[in-house]
């Protein structure tokens, strides 16, 4: 378990994190999620005592990191995917970790296997691409069998594959009953990864709550409704009280002949009485949920620090915008 509890720091009278407080439980995955500049990354170096807080602090396993009596089997952590020497073979980068750590030696390969290294282990690092050194940071968070890992950004470089695999592990790791704080911009992934959500925006703790009940809270109470009867739906809701409908424009997935609404301030159950029995020809009809990155970008709108003040025409050529922002 990692327990962060009341961080502050400041870099040259800024603040990074303030009173920042959440816990990343065992047997759970929690997605840790923010803009750029949120203070994410900060708060995971605070943790493995790489940045020391102005105040507060962070435990893992109920110790704080550098009272750890082994680091590796209680924690591992990816930070930087170019953290092996380039001159050095990912064998020989992962050996010596093991043996200054008394991890047997055995266990290289186990991980070189685990993480797909095993066909260039005595390459050297330098000359390996962005995935391939995600890869070998991800063997070293795991060399030691940790209890928990802290996990900065795991997908950045990885191809769909590596991607689904890095989730496959959290996962398998969380049911293994250790907690995993886990760090991504990728939304999609995140929302398949993640059991519970932290939010942080600007320093400061947003949102403390699981990935479902996060996306239910921001999610519209409206039905999406497939019609190729437009006007016999728009007849059977007209006298339901409290109902609103909007015809949208056709997307790709309607069918040429058909029409797609938007029923909103009605429960489902209800709404699918009254057009059974007015007999609406229905050829989709849910209801609709936002994903986790909508309900993100809704709850962190205020909180980006670093946001473009030129709107880009999709349609002009990217060269043209930036001619605009320099004149």
């Amino acid at each position: 378990m990692i327990e962060v509890e009341h961080l502050m720091k400041s870099f040259h009278g800024k603040m990074a994190i303030n009173d920042v407080t959440f816990t990343a439980r065992n047997g759970r995955v929690t997605g840790f999620l923010g803009p750029n500049g949120a203070g994410k990354s900060t708060t995971m170096r605070v943790c493995l005592a790489l940045i020391k807080p102005e105040s507060g602090r962070a435990l893992i396993d109920g110790q704080p990191f550098a009272k750890l009596g082994s680091p590796m089997t209680t924690v591992g952590a990816v930070l930087n995917p170019r953290s092996a020497h380039k001159a050095r073979s990912a064998y020989s980068h992962l050996r010596s970790l093991a043996y200054s750590n008394g991890i047997p030696s055995r266990r290289v390969d186990e991980v070189l296997d685990m993480v797909g290294l095993t066909s260039v282990k005595n390459k050297n690092a330098g000359s390996f691409s962005l995935g391939m050194s995600q890869r070998l940071s991800i063997a070293a968070a795991l060399l030691g069998d940790p209890r928990n890992l802290v996990l900065d950004e795991p997908i950045n470089g990885l191809d769909p594959d590596g991607v689904k695999w890095v989730r496959e592990l959290c996962r398998a790791i969380a049911a293994q009953g250790k907690a995993v704080l886990l760090s991504s911009h990728l939304m999609s992934e995140v929302a398949l990864t993640a059991d519970d959500l932290v939010i942080i925006g600007q320093g400061r703790v947003m949102e403390r709550t699981t990935v479902d009940h996060f996306i239910q809270e921001h999610s519209r109470n409206s039905i999406k409704v497939v019609t190729p009867q437009p006007d016999r739906l728009v007849s059977a809701l007209s006298t339901a009280a409290g109902m609103r409908v909007t015809r949208l424009r056709p997307d790709s997935s309607c069918p040429p002949d058909a029409a797609l609404f938007r029923i909103e301030g009605a429960p489902l159950a209800s709404t699918a009485t009254i057009l059974a029995n007015a007999q609406v020809v229905m050829y989709e009809f849910r209801q609709e949920k936002v994903s986790l990155e909508e309900a993100y970008m809704s709850a962190t709108h205020g909180q980006i620090e670093y946001r473009s003040q030129v709107a880009v025409d999709p349609n002009a050529h990217i060269g043209d915008n930036l001619m605009g922002v320099e004149q």
